[in-house]
């Protein structure tokens, strides 16, 4: 099943354009190969693409905000999120610097 059906599967019905998921899944995988060091994506992080990209569809209008508050409900936004850090980095490619 391809990444985009995935993500629409996994946001409110009939929400987002083709076109919208599909740019957002576009940086979630530049994402990962930037944050891992590889030209392709693992097909073991093909999930965490979706994820990334379903973060990001949520955050749409937030941009920049670290944290949101509205009556007594507060919200903290984090980067990256610790479980797909840790996911990330057991895929990062080592670096040797000269």
């Amino acid at each position: 099943m391809d990444r985009l059906t995935v993500l629409k599967r996994r946001l409110s019905p009939a929400e987002g354009t083709d076109e919208l998921l599909s740019d957002l899944l576009s940086d979630a995988e530049l994402y990962v190969m930037a944050y891992t060091g590889r030209g392709s994506v693992p097909p073991e992080l093909e999930g965490t693409v979706v994820e990334l990209a379903a973060i990001q569809y949520n955050r749409l209008g937030m941009q920049g905000e670290g944290s949101h508050q509205e009556g007594s409900v507060s919200i903290t936004m984090e980067n990256l999120p610790e479980s797909i850090r840790l996911l990330l980095n057991r895929f990062r490619l080592a670096r040797v610097v000269g």
